[in-house]
């Protein structure tokens, strides 16, 4: 068994580090956030699912003197399987101290960090890319600057990488600018050179050359050269012998054999990623890490195919598939596909044979599985009693495997038959085009074909059709498909067959979510591979393959047969990412500095991971940590909690639960303006995801492992059934009172409009579900117990003021004794205001009990559940209009679905009507219930209730234009308001005509030349083909936001440095960049000409509540501009002290530094703080922002995928305060945008539970679903008195433009139905008709029809017996 050894050696950023005693089920990440200073790598979802924890592990090889490195996700990999590894993290390439990395430098100066929680781990999968792209020999020596990373490679290193700020466009130029073949000139706004600059040189650029950061120390080097327990096999455990190595087969029976081990409690891993996806529910005592063994890593070649051992890992096995001639075509489709399993950062370290065993074991629906099932291969596995060779069908058809049996090796057969024409393609349909989410189907087929010399057409000799991921136990062979299909030539009625017996095949098991769908999907993937050997099929000026993956069908063929099909359109290719953008913006340089594009603040420190945020904060002494205890029932009495009797219930140290409150406390959680809602239920819970309590252990990890530990036992007696939807609430009467200050007004007289009108839609109905907020920093807090019965507490909030109130409410104490500290917040969209406050009050809770500090992280999963999120609601509309568009009344009966409590929930129709009103609908009336269900409170998310109202008026809009046949833009442009009628309809004082935007923005955009050849060429593509639409669509928008009373103070230290506090928290909005703009502008007021520069001088620090009063909340995208004003205010106050004093010095000696100044103003005792509270003027405590977009996108008939083409948005900025900022903004709520409308599916079970609660189930937009062409122009209206520096808001108005991708897609479906029906001969109409948000591929398929080849198919047979 070797040697054992008690100690791992490593090195974290070149530093060695030795430890024993280790827990083996640590992670990498673990230690490095608990056990050194690094902070950089993130934990963001525990799944390997989003990139923030990603790491460069390097290894390395005495025999052959090489270092291999490569990006590994950090929350998956355990510590104990890193020995002799060297890992680098973000700070590992640069810092504030020594200098930064050219990475970190590009990242900020692309201003491509905005919360920055997400960044650390995009520098590290870019400098995975660019290292490994360094090394390829094959490739020339870039020019000086660059790196040999490709334009493509540059899109791709973060292609597994989440981030919910961006929008991706400026963090894929800051890849970009590392490509050696990019063109300078398409690279997006940034600090490095002037848009407009003729002489673009790399010099410009932060310096990059290759090997100047150290991967693997020389010392670990000589260590590993000179350790006889790397070169003779070791077995390694811990002191506590929870780790074995072994490193033969035999040597792991011994262990599996010995009475020590029990099963229930020792995991075999490789590179742990299985635990991504099946959560491991109880602590493991024993580890066995297979991947010493020779055998598991072998890999054999030869002429008959390629044997892999299961250790190897995924990306190992791609590359050398890559190499391989014999049998190129087979092995290159397969790994090609492999290169779309999960993300870079897992493939390196998951295994091959990993990903099979779960699909056997544990029904996963495995890609990989299904496309080695349809090549044919055979599988090694040994038992404690034989080794066998099966077929890969009979491994997955075998009852589970128990961990005595494993998997040794997989065999590809080459298929390099001589004589023989040979076809192979794989194919799948997921959420995401380049991975990172499980397919909703894959299959692969093979086929051996011969030509009929009688009739020309293709014969099919042998099949293999492989089908997975449907909702099946595991990949199946069609055998019945297959059996029918040999021997037969491919036509029109051997198609039609061959489907009618594989949708009695492909059928999902109870419980799979859109099973037609991924049945219909089967019958799409198997006529792509097999419909070019049709020659019946041919329709002259029709493309008829979908590009998916067959458009380029003769690199199928092994010899090269030819389609016969003419590919006359453009190809979009997903696994070759192109992007481009523009961003038009007007720098101004009236008020110096601010209006210039300015880095973010900390940009360059979220990039080094430097910058701190609450998990950040070093733990303090005897520091516990808690998770909750939650609910998953709607509506039960709670009897009792209980533990199972395993070893994660061992590391319990207190459970806390509603009694445990002091007297004279009170169960308060969240406080809101409507009313409170418990920090834990009361015998009661009301919801799925009501905390039942929170459960305190050492360490997080165990906490959280605990807390799944939990049996609630639950009783129904005397209870109704829960009131889960706004229909439950209608018929039981629940609702939530609206005060009339938010109550929706009626405009005119809505039966008077109906009757002017010549037509009417007395039906109407839209439906819009949730959207989960997914920041990247979940909620996070930590409590102090601190002198006299104080707490300070450190929470990631939006409101630090009304968490300070509610943990002194909870606990009974003085509000002065909670001192609650916020610095940043890693991602808020609203999530981290009323939310936030349950999370900090638990810690406060335990911490007081304790009297010892608590910190929680919350867990992805819990986040989910408990967050809840956008309000879902009902609306059923009536709607009069003329003949010619024009609108005469509306009336809309809204029902919103509020949760338990109120929440926002009350502002929330005002919100939404006020959206609706950006067309003038003639008469306009409502009726509003905003319903209480027994479901979470939802709250505020990124423009609440004004994205629901604006997609709402554009789908009554468009179902007004497809009943009377016109142009949807058309009846949009007739019914934008005039200045007057938007005056009468928002009630209010919005500034001058001459600020009303909205009309020359639209028409810009809709009336333009490019827009209509666009249309034209839309109309072409469409027609020419028929498996592929196109759709364009140009939306308006309005969003009123309001202005808040907020404090801001400005202190003059004496060296000149100036500290500014504001009631505003940066949650990556640029709120502290904007302020520091400020700072410096009022500050320099002191120069006329503007001649000093004051901006590096200035910082902004935390919101602390017993230092800044009356913060309020962060939110209604105005903070920024609120905490502007308010240091303007406070500079305007030093500036009035200090100026006397400039003035004098000035006359005695000329000019007149900063630093004297406030050297002198020191001497003569002058107060350099100052501290003003802002308050708006009620007739300009309320303003418009308007913006317009245009978005075309191409969706794929036979999976239902949709690709953003382009989008171009246009969006009302006033003169911006910061236009790298506010761009930034723009960009990133247009694709959080898209998400809504297209991505994101927000699920729940039967009882109320959220069930899409990971990264595995729910999916925002990635750097492969964002537009292919992002073009923004900052529409700047001039002049507005009453805004700041005429400035405007811009968090969240652009978010209601990603309406115009859905209206897009609609037009494109539309075009799809006209087409379906007029060969189904269907009376149905074409153009009307309710597209659901989102519009989810299932959703798109759907409504194109999900049997529409078979009836393509039988219009062909049809036509066919007519000629005959």
């Amino acid at each position: 068994m070797g040697r054992r050894v008690e100690r791992l050696v490593f090195a974290i950023n070149g530093e060695r580090y030795e430890v024993s005693g280790v827990d083996p089920s640590t992670t990498l990440l673990e230690f490095i956030r608990t056990r050194t200073r690094y902070r950089g790598p993130k934990l963001g979802c525990g799944e390997g699912g989003c990139g923030a924890c990603v790491v460069l592990l390097s290894k390395y090889d005495p025999t052959t003197d090489q270092v291999e490195e490569f990006s590994a996700s950090s929350c998956l990999t355990l510590l104990c399987s890193i020995n002799f590894y060297s890992v680098t993290t973000t700070e590992g390439l640069g810092n504030a101290k020594d200098g930064f990395h050219s990475i970190h430098q590009r990242m900020a100066g692309f201003h491509a960090s905005q919360c920055g929680f997400c960044t650390p781990g995009m520098c590290m999968s870019l400098f995975s890319a660019v290292v490994n792209a360094d090394k390829k020999t094959d490739r020339p020596e870039p020019p000086n600057g660059f790196s040999k990373l490709t334009v493509s490679e540059a899109a791709k290193a973060i292609q597994g990488n989440l981030c919910r700020c961006t929008g991706y466009r400026p963090i894929l130029d800051a890849c970009k600018s590392f490509a050696a073949d990019v063109d300078l000139e398409d690279l997006g706004l940034n600090t490095f050179w002037k848009k407009g600059d003729k002489d673009l040189k790399t010099t410009k650029l932060p310096s990059y050359s290759s090997g100047r950061v150290c991967t693997f120390p020389e010392f670990l080097k000589t260590e590993i050269q000179s350790s006889s327990s790397v070169l003779n096999g070791t077995t390694l455990t811990s002191v506590e012998e929870g780790w074995y190595r072994p490193d033969s087969i035999e040597e792991l029976y011994k262990l599996l054999n010995s009475n020590a081990f029990d099963e229930r409690k020792v995991k075999l891993v490789v590179g742990n990623t299985g635990s991504g996806v099946y959560k491991d529910m109880d602590l493991y005592d024993k580890y066995v890490d297979l991947r010493a063994i020779p055998e598991l890593s072998v890999i054999k070649k030869d002429n008959k195919g390629i044997e892999f051992g299961a250790a190897v890992t995924i990306s190992r096995a791609i590359e050398v598939l890559r190499e391989e001639n014999d049998g190129a075509a087979v092995f290159k489709k397969i790994a090609d596909h492999m290169n779309k399993v999960a993300s870079p950062f897992v493939r390196n370290t998951a295994s091959l044979g990993g990903n099979i065993m779960m699909a056997q074991r544990s029904e996963f629906a495995s890609d990989i599985a299904t496309i080695l099932l349809a090549a044919g291969s055979t599988i090694c596995i040994q038992t404690p009693s034989e080794r066998l060779t099966l077929t890969l069908e009979e491994f997955l058809e075998r009852p589970p495997f128990d961990c005595k049996t494993i998997l040794l090796s997989i065999f590809i057969p080459s298929w390099s038959i001589a004589g023989t024409e040979l076809l192979f393609n794989t194919y799948r349909a997921a959420p995401r085009p380049l991975g990172n989410a499980v397919a909703y189907l894959n299959s692969a087929f093979l086929a051996q074909i011969s030509p009929c010399k009688e009739s020309g057409a293709f014969i099919l000799d042998k099949v293999q059709l492989a089908f997975g991921a449907y909702g099946t136990q595991h990949a199946i062979r069609a055998r019945k498909v297959e059996e029918f299909l040999v021997g037969k030539a491919v036509t029109t009625s051997v198609l039609l067959e061959a489907f009618g017996l594989l949708r009695e095949t492909v059928v999902a098991s109870k419980g799979t979510s859109h099973p037609e769908y991924r049945t219909s999907l089967s019958v799409s993937f198997l006529f792509s591979f097999l419909h070019p050997l049709a020659k019946d099929l041919t329709e002259p000026g029709k493309t008829l393959i979908s590009n998916s993956d067959t458009a380029k069908y003769p690199h199928g063929c092994l010899n090269g047969y030819e389609n016969n099909m003419a590919l006359n359109h453009v190809y979009h290719d997903d696994s070759d990412l192109h992007f481009s953008s523009q961003q038009e913006v007007e720098f101004s340089k009236d008020y110096f500095p601010v209006g210039a594009p300015t880095n973010k603040a900390g940009a360059d420190i979220q990039a080094s991971g430097e910058a701190v945020y609450v998990d950040d904060i070093p733990a303090p002494k005897d520091c516990l940590y808690g998770a909750f205890i939650y609910s998953t029932r709607p509506l039960a009495h709670v009897r009792g909690i209980n533990f199972n009797n395993s070893l994660a219930a061992q590391k319990i140290v207190s459970v806390l639960t509603v009694k445990d409150i002091p007297s004279g406390g009170q169960n308060i959680g969240v406080s809101f303006v409507f009313g409170t809602e418990p920090l834990f239920a009361d015998s009661l819970t009301e919801y799925a995801g009501q905390p039942l309590g929170i459960l305190i252990a050492e360490t997080q990890r165990y906490a959280n492992m605990a807390a799944k530990q939990a049996t609630v036992d639950y009783g129904m007696e005397n209870l109704e059934p829960p009131i889960l939807t706004v229909e439950d609430a209608i018929k039981r009467q629940s609702y939530f009172q609206i005060p009339p200050p938010f109550d929706p007004k009626s405009i005119g007289d809505f039966s008077k409009g109906m009757a002017e009108a010549d037509q009417t839609i007395q039906s109407g109905e839209v439906n819009l579900g949730s959207q989960y907020y997914f920041y990247m920093e979940t909620q996070t807090a930590l409590a102090l117990p601190d002198e006299d019965n104080c707490l300070v507490v450190y929470s990631s909030s939006q409101c630090p003021e009304l968490t300070q109130s509610v943990i002194a409410k909870c606990l009974g104490i003085p509000f002065h004794n909670v001192r609650v500290i916020t610095r940043r917040v890693g991602g808020g969209f609203g999530g981290k205001a009323f939310k936030a406050i349950a999370v900090a009050t638990a810690c406060a809770l335990a911490a007081h009990k304790l009297r010892r500090p608590v910190r929680m992280y919350v867990d992805r999963k819990t986040d989910m559940i408990m967050a809840a999120g956008r309000h879902p609601m009902n609306v059923k509309y009536s709607v009069g209009f003329k003949s010619d568009g024009k609108l005469t009344a509306l009336h809309i009966d809204l029902r919103i679905n509020a949760g338990i409590s109120e929440d926002v929930s009350p502002l929330i129709p005002g919100a939404v009507v006020g959206a609706l009103k950006k067309y003038n609908w003639g008469a306009f009336s409502c009726d509003v219930k905003v319903c209480k269900t027994n479901l979470p409170s939802k709250s505020a998310m990124r423009a609440p209730g004004d994205l629901q109202g604006s997609y709402i008026a554009e789908a009554i809009i468009e179902h007004v234009a497809s009943v009377l046949s016109l142009d949807t833009n058309y009846v949009r442009r007739k019914n934008l308001h005039t200045f007057e009628s938007i005056m009468l309809y928002c009630e209010g004082n919005f500034g001058e005509a001459s600020s009303y935007s909205l009309p020359s923005m639209f028409d810009k955009l809709a009336l333009s030349p490019t827009y209509q050849q666009r249309v034209e060429m839309i109309k072409n593509f469409n027609s020419a083909n028929k498996w592929k639409k196109r759709g364009i669509s140009c939306v308006p928008s309005i969003y009123q936001v309001r202005l808040r009373p907020t404090p801001g103070k400005v202190s003059v230290l004496n060296d000149g440095s100036v500290v500014v506090e504001v009631g505003g928290i940066e949650i990556g909005q640029g709120l502290w960049t904007k302020v520091k703009q400020m700072a410096a502008f009022g500050l320099g007021k002191l120069w006329e000409d503007g001649g000093v520069n004051l901006l590096e001088k200035v910082r902004v620090v935390q919101a602390d509540t017993l230092s800044l009063i009356q913060g309020g909340v962060t939110g209604g995208s105005t903070t920024s501009e609120s905490s502007c004003e308010a240091v303007s205010l406070s500079c305007d106050i030093l500036v009035e002290r200090l100026k006397p004093i400039k003035d004098r010095l000035q006359e005695q000696a000329g000019f007149v530094s900063w630093g004297a100044l406030i050297a002198q103003a020191t001497m003569e005792n002058i107060n350099l703080s100052a501290s003003e509270f802002w308050t708006p003027d009620q007739t300009s405590s309320s303003y418009l922002n308007y913006g317009a977009a245009i978005s075309e996108v191409e969706i794929d008939l036979l999976t239902g995928a949709t690709t953003v083409l382009r989008s171009d948005i246009s969006y009302d900025c006033g003169k911006s305060l910061n236009p790298a900022v506010d761009v930034g903004q723009v960009e990133g709520a247009f694709v959080q945008g898209i998400g809504f409308f297209v991505n994101e599916e927000h699920l729940s079970n039967s009882d109320g539970l959220v069930v899409t609660d990971g990264t595995w189930t729910y999916k925002p937009p990635t750097v492969d679903t964002i537009p292919r062409e992002l073009n923004v122009e900052l529409f700047s209206s001039g002049y507005h008195q009453k805004h700041l520096l005429s400035s405007k808001a811009s968090g969240e108005p652009p978010l209601l433009l990603a309406a115009s991708v859905h209206c897009a897609i609609r037009e494109a479906v539309r075009a799809a139905r006209k087409e379906h029906f007029s060969i189904t001969g269907s009376e149905k109409s074409s153009s009307v008709f309710e597209l659901p948000v989102p519009a989810t591929m299932p959703v798109v398929k759907e409504m194109c029809g999900l049997d529409n080849i078979e009836k393509y198919l039988e219009s062909i047979s049809a036509h066919q017996s007519v000629k005959v």
